[in-house]
């Protein structure tokens, strides 16, 4: 049972606007907002609503298991923790609430490359976590920070390719966000006004463990997060080609992930340069705005590749959503805003207690849709809107 104090959280969009009430402006705009005029946020959820469910009746639902396999690790459960920055400014500890949550509930999580606790410290507490990054701008930097994530015990590595520029600040500016955050008197206001995170977060972290840095961004420690003058590297990686994919799967043993596919055509040569699997997604709308959402071209990306472990993100916020996802072909869907404001509203019990509302509305739907396996799932569940819709006269 969860706590009292999440009796009224009854999905996973009830956490939300609690968190927009608990996190100061800044944090909350970084989690919240996508690029420009967030056409590509709004679609993601958009294309949800585009396919209707299709059930079948009287199959014998009693026996059902949402169980999936993944590189060879079984799983609770068809969904997991997308990466997603500065998580332990949300919560506190937030990086590793967040991993060991998932790892008590038998689901993959990924950390961050924008995280704030060194990767050494969440490897040894949440074993299993899958480890993502960005690749720095040379070869000596990629040897280097791939050497750290082995030595800290991970076993799977996801390289998000879809930003080879930094993204447009636009929305973050206007609330005040920036990386690192700036000292200013708006951001202090910002904080002393939200008192349960400034006491209970960061204040927290200050006592305990000093000023956070992003310390899994590189191989060294990078910049600390409040800082008037400090830069974080940023270093443009507009010259990161697929030879420096090669590079790193002749680095790394472990299974190999890409995340940021949204072309079939760039899925074959993903697998060309040896990727185990793909993770099909616009960055959750904060990339390039007018993406394409990753739910349209999953089934593409699917046919492409049946070889490899395709896996999707973007706009997850139902059992439905997952199933509807599985259907056109998913082996495994990921969600980051979500689980990001459970730990700023509830810490520990708050992620918890959404990894079992995703949970029980998965089992739930699956009777409802008529079978009791995940590999049940095809095509056939599902039907896209344009196809109710008459034909327009010749």
């Amino acid at each position: 049972m969860p706590p009292s104090s999440l009796r009224h959280v009854h999905a996973l969009r009830d956490f939300e606007p609690r968190a927009r009430r608990i996190l100061p402006r800044p944090l909350f705009s970084y989690i919240h907002n996508g690029a420009d005029d967030e056409r590509s946020l709004r679609g993601n959820r958009d294309a949800f609503d585009d396919y209707a469910l299709v059930p079948r009746m009287l199959e014998g639902v009693a026996r059902r298991s949402q169980a999936i396999e993944l590189f060879g690790q079984r799983h609770a459960s068809p969904f997991g923790i997308s990466p997603v920055g500065l998580g332990a400014l949300y919560a506190y500890r937030g990086d590793l609430l967040l991993t060991r949550a998932a790892a008590d509930a038998g689901i993959p999580a990924v950390l961050s490359g924008a995280s704030l606790i060194p990767m050494e410290e969440v490897a040894q507490a949440a074993p299993g976590t899958w480890f993502q990054a960005y690749l720095p701008g040379d070869a000596a930097r990629v040897e280097a920070l791939v050497e750290r994530i082995r030595r800290s015990g991970f076993a799977t590595l996801v390289l998000t390719v879809d930003l080879p520029v930094t993204v447009n600040p636009e929305n973050y500016a206007r609330n005040g966000f920036s990386s690192p955050l700036r000292p200013s008197l708006q951001l202090a206001w910002q904080g002393v006004s939200h008192p349960r995170w400034l006491l209970g977060t960061f204040g927290r972290t200050l006592l305990r463990h000093g000023m956070p840095h992003f310390e899994n961004w590189r191989a060294e420690r990078g910049a600390p997060i409040l800082s008037a003058s400090v830069q974080r590297d940023f270093v443009a990686r507009d010259h990161l080609a697929w030879s420096h994919l090669r590079q790193v799967r002749d680095a790394w043993k472990g299974p190999l992930v890409v995340k940021g596919v949204l072309r079939w055509q760039d899925a074959l040569i993903a697998r060309d340069a040896g990727v185990d699997g793909i993770i099909v997604s616009n960055h959750g709308g904060r990339q390039v705005d007018g993406a394409v959402a990753p739910l349209r071209v999953l089934p593409e990306i699917c046919r492409a590749v049946p070889d490899l472990a395709v896996m999707m993100d973007g706009g997850i916020r139902r059992g439905s959503d997952v199933l509807k996802a599985l259907a056109l072909g998913a082996r495994c869907v990921f969600a980051g805003r979500p689980f990001n404001y459970a730990a700023a509203v509830g810490g520990a019990a708050g992620v918890a207690h959404a990894i079992a509302l995703l949970r029980d509305e998965v089992h739930r739907n699956m009777a409802l849709l008529g079978i009791n396996r995940l590999d049940e799932l095809d095509a056939s569940f599902v039907r896209h809107i344009d196809s109710f819709r008459p034909s327009p006269p010749a």
